[in-house]
Parts: structure tokens; sequence; C-alpha cells
């Protein structure tokens, strides 16, 4: 927020200079950003009155002044700006004047001809100067500008704009009633507040306001004035004001609620009042229904946002943005003044959500003082009526009390004071500071009881009240000194084994990537599979494209390899180390650290050369990531964004760790990808895996026994089931079960292919017996041909 420091001056004055008042903010937890002039340097330039305007002989688009700038002769200046006119007050930069650089070289004014015709000076316009004017053209000065006057003085442009960084939970201090208020406290001096006061009504006429959702907006005052006077342009302390503030000036009326909204922090806005229908209600938009804003932007309202509406339509949208159709104008005499409490909860977002911000939003976003409605009609109705004149009507107020932000009583015990800030304060020093900032506080022997002012609505809990204790008794008083704890020294090895699994993918020629923890609503529903949860949209997303939280982390990698693909990068290989969100609702929103790999091109191996990457190249890539001494086992996935038939669990141990396979070509074909090959693992399994111990046996000393058996069975049947049927029958005997053969062909039975396996036999204790392995491969053909049907080769 920006703010003229002669303004802050006026509210409290301590004798400090610009650099320490804006060290002392900072100090304050409201950060100064920086300290800038209201001009850039210039001088020589004073107030000047055209005398005389006459079109220069020989160019038609340039005239020949003679200005009074209130010396004994009057000076001839040639001007080309098209609102040069006799009588106009002027910027006059006389010879000798220097002005902003140009290009960084000096500006300085000296005496010419400019097409024969001799001119002894400038007359300037705002950007000439630096300045910030609405009009192109000469800048035009009050008809009551002292002529002759250093324009500097005149204009009080030799002041400083404080430009500071208001954190989220201080929206308290986006005025100067606001900053002054932190600044009196922390020097210990009161503040020189304007005198506000209720103007009496002088007519009879109010305007009727109905309030249908009160949470939203417990409380709505509503002020009609009449017959105002347009002719009033804003005195020029007001826009003195808003100008050293960085505002541009608009109209009388807009510069007032500009003017309150500064001053006190209150956003007002002015209606219309001959172009309102019927009474004015405040509730929530119907979906569907859409208004013209002022800004000519015509939005369709979702039935979220609040509105105020008249008997025709809306009329504004609530703490945002009015309409332009009651929008005031240069011939609008009658108007209704708004000044509301809206709840932020309702404001919050909305602006984004159409492409605004304006300077009302950002204050009901972080909250404004309930208390403050009533005080700034006040203060608008009585400078608009002794500026402007007009008749001032009732005013009308539709409040819920029960609606409005609670006063909350916090208890803070004396001794946690000492504990969290490290220092001694009796307990009136610390009742006299807290008091100081308006939190009214007693203390009952062990505990503070504060209830803080309703403009401090971000003190919620004890510590907030210690945190004020310590900003107002200083940070810099408070001596640095170590912390005295106890350390857990055990080592973690997460980081580490994590860091190994990356440089395992790495060394596969995997890249590492790192997104954000949400993704594109689209694309959330393009994966959607019942066993990911629900998708959790954000409550006020940056982008309509990153709207939701990630359920996997696909949602994230998907858009990384379109991205490289459209760049000519045809083989990618990427791998992710991140959070995925899985839950039915917020309430059991589970964060599951995740492993993914996402694939697709080319693979190289030693024996065909390049060919396209498949599933076993994937599943060769996955198994390096699995201890050596870790049988992992495969499951057919019935996940709905992988192929059926190239897509697999796997499983350790009977748990299942994560998932793997082809991405479904109906979804490659919506993205426009190729065949795309993924992975996703549950972190902590994996990690668990790496932490289990080796365990070690002695190998056997007698002989093993390899047997080989080939098998018809049903095409569609997993080698993992058979292979999980022989480890059950085998036993402890089996040590190893491998599959060498796969045939299909049309010499088998239809719907069938032959299965090849090995078995390795071995006891640890002696040798096992023909009759022994005899049976027990007697028992694996009948396991096998009762679960499966499966018909033993012959031969």
């Amino acid at each position: 927020m920006k703010i003229s420091e002669n303004w802050l001056r006026q509210w409290v004055n301590p004798a400090n200079t610009s650099a320490e008042l804006g060290e002392q903010l900072t100090m304050l937890g409201l950060e100064l950003d920086d300290i800038t002039p209201i001009a850039p340097m210039f001088s020589g330039v004073v107030v000047g009155q055209v005398i005389t305007c006459d079109k220069h002989p020989d160019a038609d688009k340039l005239s020949v002044t003679t200005v009074n700038v209130g010396e004994s002769e009057h000076l001839q200046i040639v001007c080309g700006a098209t609102n040069v006119r006799a009588g106009l007050k002027v910027a006059v930069a006389t010879v000798g004047a220097v002005l902003p650089p140009i290009d960084g070289k000096e500006f300085k004014i000296k005496k010419g001809k400019l097409r024969g015709v001799e001119s002894q000076g400038m007359l300037c316009g705002a950007s000439e100067l630096g300045l910030i004017d609405e009009i192109d053209g000469l800048l035009e000065l009050d008809d009551d500008a002292p002529i002759g006057v250093d324009l500097r003085e005149y204009l009080g442009l030799d002041g400083q704009i404080f430009d500071v960084a208001i954190t989220p939970n201080r929206g308290d201090c986006l005025s100067v009633l606001g900053l002054s208020r932190e600044i009196g406290v922390v020097n210990g001096l009161a503040l020189n507040r304007p005198e506000i006061i209720t103007t009496p009504p002088t007519l009879d006429k109010a305007v009727a306001v109905k309030v249908e959702n009160p949470t939203a907006c417990p409380r709505y005052l509503a002020q009609y004035i009449g017959d105002i006077d347009r002719s009033v342009k804003t005195p020029k302390w007001l826009k003195d004001s808003l100008v050293a503030s960085g505002l541009r000036t608009h109209n009388f009326l807009v510069d007032v609620t500009n003017f309150i909204l500064l001053e006190l922090g209150q956003p007002l806005h002015a209606f219309d009042a001959d172009k309102i229908v019927g009474a004015i209600t405040v509730r929530l938009a119907n979906q569907g229904e859409t208004v013209e804003l002022l800004n000519e932007q015509t939005i369709t309202l979702s039935g979220d946002e609040l509105v105020i509406v008249d008997d025709v339509g809306v009329l504004a949208l609530a703490g945002i943005m009015g309409g332009s159709r009651s929008a005031v104008s240069d011939s609008t005499t009658n108007i209704v003044l708004e000044s509301a409490h809206f709840n932020q909860l309702n404001i919050a977002g909305r602006a984004r959500r159409f492409g605004l911000h304006t300077d009302a939003s950002a204050r009901f976003e972080r909250g404004v003082d309930f208390d403050l409605p009533k005080l700034a009609l006040d203060r608008a109705t009585t400078l608009i009526a002794s500026i402007a004149g007009g008749q001032v009507g009732q005013i009308t107020t539709a409040e819920s009390v029960s609606d409005l932000p609670a006063r909350t009583t916090i208890s803070v015990p004396f001794a946690k004071v000492e504990k969290l800030l490290g220092i001694s304060l009796s307990s009136d020093e610390i009742v006299g500071l807290l008091n100081r900032l308006e939190i009214a506080t007693t203390f009952d022997g062990t505990a503070f009881v504060c209830q803080p002012p309703s403009h401090r609505f971000d003190l919620t809990i004890s510590e907030d009240i210690i945190e004020e204790v310590a900003r107002v008794h200083g940070y810099a008083n408070i001596a640095p000194r170590l912390p005295q704890f106890a350390v857990d020294m055990s080592y973690d090895d997460t980081a580490d084994l994590t860091h190994t699994l990356k440089l395992i993918l790495a060394k596969q020629g995997y890249f590492e990537a790192v997104s954000f923890s949400f993704c594109d609503d689209k694309l959330e529903k393009l994966l959607h599979d019942d066993k990911l949860g629900e998708i959790l949209p954000l409550a006020n997303p940056i982008s309509s494209e990153l709207a939701v939280m990630r359920r996997t982390l696909l949602s994230s990698l998907l858009p990384i390899v379109s991205h490289n693909l459209n760049r000519q990068q045809t083989d990618v290989r990427l791998f992710e180390v991140g959070l995925s969100f899985v839950g039915k609702d917020v309430a059991s929103l589970a964060q599951i650290g995740s492993l993914a790999i996402i694939a697709t091109g080319r693979a190289t191996d030693s024996i065909h050369g390049v060919r396209g990457m498949d599933f076993y190249d994937l599943k060769a890539d996955i198994e390096t990531l699995l201890p050596a001494h870790v049988l992992p086992s495969y499951e057919r996935a019935d996940l709905a964004f992988l192929h059926s038939g190239q897509s697999a669990y796997v499983s350790v141990g009977g748990k299942r760790i994560g998932y793997f396979g082809q991405l479904h070509p109906s979804i490659a074909s919506e993205l426009d990808l190729p065949t795309v090959w993924v992975a996703q693992f549950e972190l902590d399994k994996l990690l668990a895996l790496h932490r289990k111990p080796l365990a070690v046996s002695l190998p056997s000393k007698f002989p093993s026994v390899r047997r080989d058996l080939a098998f018809f069975v049903d095409k569609d049947l997993a080698w993992q089931d058979v292979a999980d049927v022989v480890r059950d029958v085998a036993g402890e005997y089996l040590t190893d079960v491998v599959l060498f053969d796969v045939y299909q062909g049309d010499r088998l039975p239809a719907g069938k292919k032959s299965l090849a396996f090995a078995m390795t036999l071995q006891d640890t204790a002696r040798t096992l017996s023909d009759d022994e392995i005899k049976a027990l491969m007697d028992r694996v053909i009948v396991a096998l041909t009762d679960k499966y049907q499966a018909q033993l080769r012959d031969g």
C-alpha cells in the first residue's frame, strides 16, 4: 500500500526522520518496501496564468501565449497543447528551470524560437513533470491557484510516499488510521483524529434496504444525499492527499470515496439514486445472472457471489466493484452512499475469479473493522455536504448483530509470556503495552484476560497476544541468546534412501521432475478412478490449470511429457518424488509420499538394438528400485486409466506397494500422446524394503534337481497365477520357478496357450529321493489341473 508521509504525520507526528519512521514500521511487522518522492526533482516551475492565446502565424498546431508568472512583465511562450486557453492557470517552467531528465539527459529550459516566434519558457503537462494526471495536455490548476508560487510548494510535492507491504492478517493497517495507530503506539503518542460527526438530516427521505443473507452481510448502511452541486471540483487538499498517495483523481464523488478508503480503510460505493429502481437488496447471486461492471466488463455469476440488487437486477458485485447501470456521472445530483461490513469468506477469491483486483476487494478479503461503516459514512457525508452542498437524507441500517464477528476473550498465562519471549516483564508493563494497542487487558494474578478491539480480528489465541507484547516492547530490546533444549540426534535415513532411489533411476536414463501438488481439473477427471478417491478442488486456485489436488503424480507428469513432445523431444523418461492427495473429502484426506515414473519413446538393448519401449522394459526399470534380495509378485491391475492387458500391481510379501503399465490408449489419444508407460509406488513402503535386514542362510550342501513342466492353459491366464500355485504346493523344497517358454499358434486348441516352466528343488538337510520328487510333481500337476483346468503336455 502506498501512502503519503505528510498525510500520516497529520495524524501522528513523531520526531523521526522518514527513514527512522520506515524502520519503525518494519520492526512492527509492517515492512517498508520503499520510500519514494511524491514527484521527481524539478525546479524553476511556478504557477502562471495564460493572459492571451493566439494562433501561431506559421504553424496551425501551435499557439502564442502571454503568461503572467507574478513578475513585472508577462512572458511570451509558444505552446502546442490543445487545451491551452486564456484564463487557464498552468504550470510554467521559466527560463533556467530544470525538469525531470529525459532518457537520462538533463532537461533545462532555455529561451528559444519556435517557427520564428520567441518563447520564454514552457507550459508543462503532468507527464513532463513526472506527475499523474488524466488530462492529455497541459496540467490544469485550480482557478484560485496563487500566481508566481513555486509549483512544488503549491502542490505539496516535496513529501515522501511510503510503500508498505501489509501482510494478509493485518488488513486493519491498510489505511492512514491503521498505520498511524501503530506509529502512535510505539512512540507513545495520541492520534490527531479528525472530528467526525453525524450530519443532521435535512431531507425526510431514505432508501429501503433488505439483507437476505445476514451471515454474508451482517451490517449494511445506506445514506441518501440529494441536490448535490456537481459543478464543484475536488478540493485541492483532498486531491493532493490522493495524488501524494499514488492515486489518480477522477470526479468529486469518486475522489471522496477513495479518500475515505485510504484514510479509514472502509470501502464505500456511491450509486446514482435516480438509477435505482425500488429497494436495495443484498443477496447471493442467481446462477447465470449477469452484470456489466464499471470497467465495462460483463461477467456471468456462478451463484456464490454476494451482490447488491434492485428490482431490475444487479447493481454491484458486493465488496468488489459497482455496476455500470447505477454508476455516478457528471450529471448525477442524487446519490446513495453504501457503507457495509461483508464477511471476508464471501468476498475472498471472487475478484480473482473474474480477473479483477480492486482496493475494496483487497480490504474485504483481509477483513475490515465491523465498527467502521457508520464512522466512514458520517465522514463521507460531512465532506460531500460541506463541499458540494445538497440535502442529507436518513441513514438506513440493516444489521444482524448476532452475525457480526464475535469479540472473544483470550486468556494468556503470565508464565507463558516469559517462556515464549525469553524476557521478564512485570504484569503492569504487559498490561500497559496491551492497553496502548486498545486490547482491553486485566491481570488476575496468574493470567492476563484480554479482549481485542474490533479492528484486530487477527488476534484469536494467546500466542497472538504475546506476539503483540514483543512487537510493542521492540524486538531490538530482546537480547538474543542461544536456545537450550535436548536434541534427538538419532539418524533418519529417509533422505539418503530417497536419494539412492533417485540415483538408480538417473542411471536408467530418467530425469527428475519437480512440479506443483495441484493440477488441471480436466486431466484429473480424465484419469478418474474410484480407487484414487474423490477429486478435491482448491478454494482459491492460482490458475484454472492448477485447480485441484493431484491424486496421482501422473497428473503432474503427463503435461510435462506433452510439453517436451511438442518440442521434438521424442524420448522422454521422467520421475518425481512428491505427495499424492487421496480421500473422499478434506476430513479424510491422506497425503501419501509417492515415487512416479513416466516414459515414452525408444528403448535400447544389446540384442535387438533400438526399438519401442514396452511393458517388460518398464518392469525391468522398476525392479532396479527393489533390493536384490526382495522377490516381487505381480497381478493384473484393474485401474481405469491403465491398459487392462498391459498393467500390473506390484506386491512384496503379500502387500501391494505400487502399480505400473501402459497409459490407457483412449486417454493417450485424448491428450494427443503416443504410447506412454507409467508407474507409481508408495514411497514409505519402498523405503521400508531397503531398511529390511537381509536374512542370510548357508547354501545347501546337497544337490538340486530341475524338473520341467509344460501345460496347455487358457490364453488369458497370467503366469503369475500359475507360479503362485506352484509355490504353494511345492513348499520349502522349491528354490526357484522360472517361465522359459510361451507358445501360441494354430496347432494349439482354440483359446489356449502353452506355458513351459522349470522348477528347481533342493533340501538343506539331505538329497531328495526320486519318489519324493515324483510325488511333489504329481501334486503340482493335480493342483494346476483342478484350479485352472490346465492340461499337461506330452513330451
